[in-house]
């Protein structure tokens, strides 16, 4: 009689013998290079299931980066714009501060051209009447600035000191019509007068005589007499010379050195001060610069010392 049901090995034993061949298996994989082939074959094969399993990952990932609301599209562009804008700002006061960098480099060379102590302040504002050249710079009587003293930039003279607080000093331009200084042709030496004409672009030389010798394009510096500003600071450029037959003078247009209109930093020079007496009066501090007509920022306080 044949039975319907055979009985086999045990599942025990059967578990026993797939762990012998596996640890024989592993053995022979880790020590050996009998299997290194079919270890490069199962790699090639088993790397579709792997990216198989990364697909939903990946769809997740697409779905993500491309499916996105308008909303949401919006507010990104309108943040991305805002960004830019504050990137913008920041690279606009960037190129503010090189160039004010290179400035501050221009004057701080000037300052170890001169011969005089110097001492930087910021200009912080500016006459509202067009019709009056003056300035406002942040230092004053407590940073040792006095009425009359001389104030340049990195290129040329820009005016003097006419009123003088504790913390705050008014500066007189060279281009204001009440102002007029002493200088000379740095080519051949030649003394004139340069006044102001109300423009910061222009300076006209007072009393030039048709026969002088002066060319378009010599340099005028400061000729040190009135004992205001110091000598052969640079002035001006002659720019124009105008010859009338009727006329014993000639018309003569010289643009100034000093940049009058960009300045944000200048140098206070002091220069060597000189005491003048007269009568039982003395003066410690240099008198004003020449003046064209009388005005009340260029009367001189006298003081008690003798000399």
């Amino acid at each position: 009689m044949k039975l319907l049901f055979t009985k086999g090995p045990s599942l025990g034993a059967k578990i026993a013998v797939l762990f012998v061949v596996s640890a024989v298996l592993v053995g022979l994989f880790v020590a050996t290079p009998f299997l290194q082939g079919a270890r490069d074959k199962a790699v090639g094969l088993a790397a579709p299931f792997y990216k198989f399993a990364d697909l939903p990952r990946d769809i997740a990932e697409w779905s993500r980066t491309r499916l996105i609301s308008r909303d949401e599209l919006i507010q990104k562009n309108e943040a991305l714009r805002s960004e830019l804008l504050v990137h913008q700002r920041k690279l606009q006061q960037l190129a503010f501060l090189a160039a004010e960098n290179t400035r501050l480099r221009q004057l701080l060379n000037s300052a170890d051209n001169l011969n005089h102590r110097v001492l930087v302040a910021d200009l912080v504002g500016v006459a509202p009447d067009p019709n009056i050249h003056k300035v406002f710079i942040n230092r004053g009587s407590d940073d040792g600035v006095y009425v009359g003293q001389p104030v340049v930039d990195a290129t040329g003279l820009i005016g003097q000191v006419v009123n003088v607080s504790s913390n705050d000093s008014v500066v007189l331009l060279i281009s204001d019509t009440s102002h007029a200084i002493p200088v000379q042709i740095n080519r051949n030496g030649v003394r004139l007068i340069a006044e102001g004409r109300g423009s910061v672009f222009e300076l006209g030389l007072r009393h030039v005589p048709s026969t002088l010798d002066i060319k378009e394009g010599d340099l005028l510096v400061s000729s040190g007499l009135g004992d205001i500003y110091p000598a052969g600071y640079p002035v001006a450029t002659v720019q124009k010379i105008t010859y009338d037959p009727g006329r014993p003078f000639a018309e003569v247009v010289a643009i100034p050195k000093a940049q009058l209109n960009r300045n944000r930093h200048v140098l206070l020079v002091f220069a060597n001060k000189t005491r003048f007496s007269f009568g039982d009066q003395a003066f410690s501090a240099p008198p004003k610069a020449m003046l064209k007509k009388p005005n009340s920022d260029n009367v001189k306080e006298p003081s008690n010392d003798n000399p």
